[in-house]
This record gives structure tokens, sequence and C-alpha cells, in this order.
């Protein structure tokens, strides 16, 4: 079996407390920005994941234009476009992404859509 260092998070506020709860109940590092600043700015959320090396979970697509328009650091970033998802449903997304892809997710930069998983470097 592969021991894998686990991914840590910074959750952004769309994302919702039922990730939030059960990726910290599964053993990740979890910060919320709903718990620092709701309103935080997102390249302030980049910013502070990248010094913390924490995954940015998101539903914000601006994100692509801080990191490919803007070069702006990152430790890795994930967007989720569920915007019709709830969050049981979305839990069960991240479930399964974290389940077959945390060993090529880090530090890269991912969105799920579709069913599918872009991971780009």
């Amino acid at each position: 079996m592969v021991h894998q260092k686990k991914l840590n998070f910074l959750v952004d506020v769309g994302v919702g407390r039922k990730v939030e709860k059960w990726l910290k109940e599964n053993g990740y590092d979890v910060k919320s920005v709903l718990d620092i600043d709701p309103r935080m700015p997102d390249n302030l959320i980049l910013q502070i994941a990248d010094s913390e090396l924490r995954m940015v979970l998101t539903m914000d697509k601006d994100f692509w234009e801080l990191v490919f328009n803007k070069g702006q650091n990152h430790s890795g970033v994930m967007i989720l476009r569920l915007e019709e998802a709830n969050g049981e449903q979305k839990k069960e997304i991240i479930k399964e992404i974290l389940t077959e892809y945390s060993n090529e997710i880090t530090n890269k930069f991912c969105v799920f859509q579709d069913g599918n998983l872009r991971i780009r470097s």
C-alpha cells in the first residue's frame, strides 16, 4: 500500500460545511474561509493557502484568472463546477476525487465539471 501525505485544504465559502466536516472526519487538515473572513478576496485566499501549503477548494472560477493570467503562486487549486449540487452531492464528489486522484492533484490546478476532473500543472 502506498502511503501518501494527506492534502491540506483551505475551503472557500461556496463549498459548504458538509464538505468541510467530511474532510475533517477523514483526517484532512482543513481551514475554512467562512471562519477566517467570509468576504476575503480571492488573491488573499490564494496567498494564505500557498503560505500554508494548502489546496484551495472552491466553486469560484475567478481563481483561473489569478493563477493563469496573473501568475499568482498557489499550492493547488480545485474548482468545483457544481452550481446545482447540494452539500451531500459535493461531499460525495470530493470523496470520489480524493479516493482516486489524491496522489495526482498535489500542487496542481484542477477543475471538476460534468463528471470529469481536469488536472493542470
